[in-house]
């Protein structure tokens, strides 16, 4: 066969005069790209991913179909050819019907692989379910207990009755490896010769210092409390989170060789310029643990207490002094908190809150548990004016109306002239926010805002000095747990990077193909599955709880959490790992929602025993038709319809059950998205 020579890439290759320009570059170690070219079949030409330019043609050319010439000059990558495959990779998009992640793992602000570690709990396989979250979050008995679950928000489960309740999974998990007898710890890489300082021993911090750690460098944590874990601790009651097992969960990090330094106070014991000119890199996690004030007369008086700093020694089991009658002004999760923990010091706790009722953060289930108990909650009303009377105190409020939306998009409330009234009370706590102190970060040119939190790159936490790295609270401003545990894990990748290579690089952002919002998902998506009631959260009995700081929900049994987990719709595609549209759309930037077109219809064939096919996810690459034809001979696929209408399905719409497949999965091997996947425990004949 005669032999001719061309230049790929600047480089000389020689080939037979029957090779295409593909086979060629792959001759040379050059990927060029495709979705729907095979070693074993004719090339199809359908996918639009292999195009190069050829020196002399105007035109990109598809690089599976034109044979090779001698002399020939081609060019595999360049910004031209990016632009055409990225495009070529949006319209394939476009068409897709698929979730390559479940919607909870993207609504959760740390990632957690919730659909995985679900799956697991349900296979019994306690111990892989906790190491696929701590993966993500080193905290998932306390995450468990007190974060708000946006990810239960997004959960595709509500279409068709409740939300699958992941957060008491995730807690399920987390204890049963507390109870062991040896609780979980990964591993941890050799000493990399780093050492990396971390201001405070709170949910970022901590989990900076666990993901620091298990990457080998040295992590001494500087806490200027006695006791680790910042607001999870000192701002949650611990009728919602046990110290104790917060406690075990900080252990599981100090047991990898955390350092962690108690009593140690930023800008007095030990001060940023200090640590700056000891360590490789700082991590600033010093949160935002002074509470808001409110700009009216009376406010400064001794017996008006901020939120934070009348948990703070609740939390410690201090005495309080604080009378039978406390208004609380706020409506977010440590308004409840402060009126749920006074009321369990024998306390009448009243809630006044600005918006309505609709509009209050915190959650509807601690409102409601608070109303249980005993709280009475007073909104579209604001205070004025604090001042001493005999017997206490008296605040006068102004009745609210709602206006227009405000910067949060909620309505601005506005207030009614001439509705004044008093509130007579022992103790006001405000509960309005809270903002970071920025006075410890003197000497070193950190830059903040003009809200007094520390400003970063968004991408990797790094502050205006380079080795000095911030997140949670102290960057964002007061936010719930997990996300705070999230900046802190990727603070650790971005920290790393610094340290091993010169440059902070972030996390990659999660990419994913979606049906799209909860409304327009298929109703099809649900039809195969049953109704099945939301498992109860167990919970202490009302007349205990008033009286003691006893853990209302006492978790699931092993019972109830595997009912539980057999409610999860497994949304996210089990391709993750293997398909290639997903990976070409990651290396060339495409973005799955650029053009807006038709999606192909939800369906979903599991009648083979051997293999599940879902034409939604089908990109009409072929393979699977020309392996079962040319190689296999048994034209199980084929192409029915035409234009935009065209799919693959089995020969006369038959279910794969009942066709002649012989299950040898050769189809499933050549699929290059998730379209076609071979059932647990099956295998592809050698």
């Amino acid at each position: 066969m005669n032999q001719v020579t061309l230049i790929i890439d600047g480089q000389e290759v020689t080939v037979p005069e029957t090779a295409t320009i593909l086979e060629a570059a792959k001759k040379m170690g050059i990927e060029i790209p495709t979705l729907c070219w095979h070693p074993d079949l004719e090339p199809f030409n359908s996918c639009l991913l292999c195009v190069v330019e050829v020196e002399g043609i105007d035109r990109l050319v598809l690089s599976c179909g034109m044979q090779v010439r001698e002399g020939m000059v081609v060019t595999t990558d360049n910004p031209r050819i990016r632009e055409n495959r990225r495009t070529a990779l949006e319209l394939l998009l476009s068409e897709h019907c698929g979730d390559c992640f479940g919607a909870c793992r993207l609504a959760c602000p740390a990632h957690i692989d919730i659909p995985a570690f679900i799956a697991h709990i349900a296979q019994h396989d306690y111990a892989e379910a906790l190491r696929i979250i701590k993966e993500d979050v080193p905290f998932p008995v306390a995450l468990g207990c007190v974060c708000p679950a946006p990810c239960e928000d997004e959960c595709r489960r509500e279409r068709l009755d409740e939300p699958t309740a992941i957060c008491a999974l995730k807690r399920f998990a987390g204890e049963r490896d507390l109870e062991s007898a040896q609780p979980y710890l990964p591993p941890v890489d050799p000493d990399t010769g780093k050492r990396v300082a971390i201001v405070g021993a709170g949910p970022a911090g901590l989990s900076a210092a666990y993901y620091l750690r298990r990457r080998g460098h040295a992590v001494t944590v500087y806490e200027k409390h006695d006791k680790g874990g910042g607001m999870l601790r000192w701002g949650i009651p611990a009728y919602r989170l046990p110290h104790d097992k917060l406690d075990a969960e900080i252990k599981t990090i100090t047991d990898l060789g955390v350092d962690v330094r108690y009593n140690t106070r930023l800008g007095k014991d030990v001060t940023l310029s200090g640590l700056h000119e000891e360590y490789d890199a700082v991590f600033l996690a010093i949160g935002a643990q002074k509470s808001s004030s409110m700009n009216i007369p009376g406010a400064d008086n001794p017996n008006v207490w901020g939120g934070i700093e009348l948990l703070d020694p609740i939390s410690k089991g201090q005495p309080v002094q604080i009378g039978q009658r406390v208004l609380v002004v706020g409506g977010g999760n440590t308004a409840v908190d402060v009126a749920r923990s006074v009321r369990r010091l024998g306390s009448e706790p009243t809630i006044i809150y600005r918006r309505s009722r609709q509009e209050m953060p915190a959650l509807p289930a601690e409102i409601k548990a608070a109303e249980e108990e005993g709280t009475h909650i007073h909104v579209l009303a604001n205070p004025t004016a604090i001042e001493e009377v005999e017997g206490g105190l008296r605040v006068t409020a102004i009745r609210m109306e709602l206006g227009e939306p405000d910067a949060s998009g909620r309505r601005r409330p506005v207030p009614i002239a001439g509705s004044e009234f008093t509130i007579d009370c022992d103790t006001v706590v405000l509960a309005i926010g809270q903002v970071v102190d920025p006075t410890c970060l003197e000497g070193v040119g950190i830059e903040v805002s003009r809200w007094g939190t520390i400003v970063v790159d968004q991408d990797t936490l790094q502050t205006s000095v380079a080795d000095i790295f911030s997140g949670g609270d102290s960057v964002t401003g007061a936010d719930i747990a997990v996300r705070a545990v999230a900046a802190g894990r990727r603070a650790a990748i971005s920290i790393h990077s610094y340290l091993m290579y010169g440059e902070a690089v972030g996390e990659r952002d999660i990419w994913s193909a979606t049906m799209g919002a909860m409304e327009e998902v298929p109703a099809a998506r649900f039809e195969r599955f049953e109704k099945v009631t939301r498992t109860e959260m167990p919970e202490l009995a009302m007349e205990q709880r008033v009286c003691t700081f006893d853990e209302v929900e006492l978790g699931f049994t092993e019972a109830m959490a595997l009912c539980e987990a057999g409610r999860c719709l497994e949304c996210s595609c089990n391709a993750i790992d293997s398909c290639r549209l997903r990976e070409y759309a990651l290396d060339y930037g495409a973005l799955p929602d650029r053009f807006h077109g038709k999606k192909r219809p939800y369906m979903i064939d599991d009648s083979h025993p051997k293999l599940i096919y879902e034409p939604g996810k089908c990109i009409l690459c072929g393979l699977c038709v020309r392996m079962c034809r040319d190689v296999k001979g048994l034209n199980v696929f084929t192409f029915v319809n035409r234009g935009f209408s065209a799919m693959v399905l089995p020969y006369f719409g038959l279910p794969l059950g009942e066709t002649v497949c012989d299950g040898c999965l050769k189809c499933v091997e050549v699929c290059p998205t998730g379209a076609l996947m071979a059932r647990e425990g099956a295998a592809v004949e050698s």
